[in-house]
């Protein structure tokens, strides 16, 4: 009996509660690398070229990870069809990333973690239209689902567009370099917010291919390693036409370089890598709901790291994505059933999340 609690135990930590603290943590590392990334542009570096840089050092770093990952576990052969699956998802990440990036261009990190939101709803869109999710609105748990991602919205919205008093007003002083880059460009406010939203429609289809490719072969870093390198080739090609000037390609030790290390490493290499494992583990649209964290924490670190004033509507917006936030998992735990200790790992899995378990029966039935 202890043994079995200990075993329910474990299950419950790997299954709840590490993917929930990975994936806050992801969510405030990218919003950190977003304002890094903003301040680097206005000093003159090329999104074309960041985006090859961050990626190509990110394939670097994960270069030894196919041979270790084949010692390792039983995987299956690395077919054609499989890399034609990771080649289709570099070419949905390599345009989102260059829309993005873009649009941070012609607006600001704070904007792009607002729009950010618009992914639980279109992943929601997305993955009923693919069959992976069923919209049975007589079951409290999709309706909480559905309530959550229309509420976390419209906290992002409050959080944009309502200011309100101060509540707050910074002591810290700003540090030079970042605010002289994020007071900078906000003209083409509009078209910037194009761009971002551009972006965030294909995040989901990031997510649901790769979940397919996660199916098909379950070993996150090898998946990672070969869509950063087809992320770099391709961004390379698109450079080669769009930055012809070679000095755009030589990056100084400056916040550029900076950017270019954090965003590698942090970004491409493990932020990569944690939301493949989160999307094998959760599905696609639980790891879509953590994007409206992104605008409270752009907000608390406006405050803390870059001395911004706190406004009521900041306030109010991050209550209220907290409030759709905790609705929807709140409508995730209702569709979860008891666990089975007869089951093995993989089982329980499909058993608790419903939203693969649909697609793997479809797909198991069509072979």
């Amino acid at each position: 009996m202890a043994s079995n609690n200990g075993r329910i135990r474990e299950s419950t930590f790997y299954k709840e509660v590490v993917p929930f603290a990975a994936m806050v943590s992801m969510e405030c590392i990218n919003v950190g690398l977003n304002t890094l990334y903003k301040a680097a542009t206005n000093k003159g570096m090329s999104n074309h070229v960041f985006v090859v840089y961050s990626y190509g050092l990110a394939a670097v770093l994960l270069l030894p990870s196919p041979f270790f990952s084949t010692r390792s576990r039983v995987l299956p052969p690395l077919n054609c069809s499989i890399l034609a699956k990771i080649f289709l998802l570099g070419v949905i990440g390599c345009t989102s990333q260059i829309m993005g990036y873009t649009g941070i261009n012609y607006s600001s990190p704070t904007l792009a973690s607002a729009i950010s939101n618009l992914v639980p709803a279109f992943t929601f869109v997305l993955a009923v239209t693919f069959r992976m999710e069923k919209i049975e609105l007589k079951r409290s748990s999709t309706r909480a689902k559905v309530l959550g991602t229309v509420v976390s919205i419209a906290g992002a919205f409050v959080v944009t567009l309502y200011k309100g008093p101060k509540l707050l007003v910074a002591i810290t002083s700003t540090p030079k370099i970042l605010s002289q880059s994020l007071r900078s460009s906000q003209s083409n406010w509009m078209l910037g917010g194009l761009f971002l939203t551009t972006e965030y429609f294909l995040v989901p289809m990031w997510y649901i291919v790769q979940t397919w490719i996660m199916k098909e072969y379950p070993a996150e870093v090898t998946v990672v390693f070969f869509y950063n390198l087809c992320v770099s080739c391709l961004a390379a090609i698109v450079g080669f036409f769009t930055e012809p000037d070679s000095n755009k390609w030589r990056i100084k030790p400056d916040i550029a370089l900076v950017s270019i290390l954090c965003s590698g490493i942090l970004g491409s290499s493990l932020n990569n890598t944690i939301h493949t494992w989160a999307l094998r583990v959760k599905g696609p649209v639980y790891v879509a709901m953590f994007k409206p964290l992104s605008i409270a924490i752009a907000v608390a670190m406006g405050v803390i790291i870059l001395g911004d004033t706190l406004y009521l509507g900041s306030v109010l917006g991050a209550t209220v994505i907290a409030i759709g936030f905790y609705t929807v998992m709140w409508g995730k735990a209702k569709e979860m059933p008891e666990y089975d200790d007869s089951s093995d790992l993989e089982s329980s899995s499909a058993q608790k999340f419903p939203l693969l378990h649909n697609y793997k029966n479809e797909g198991i039935s069509n072979k």
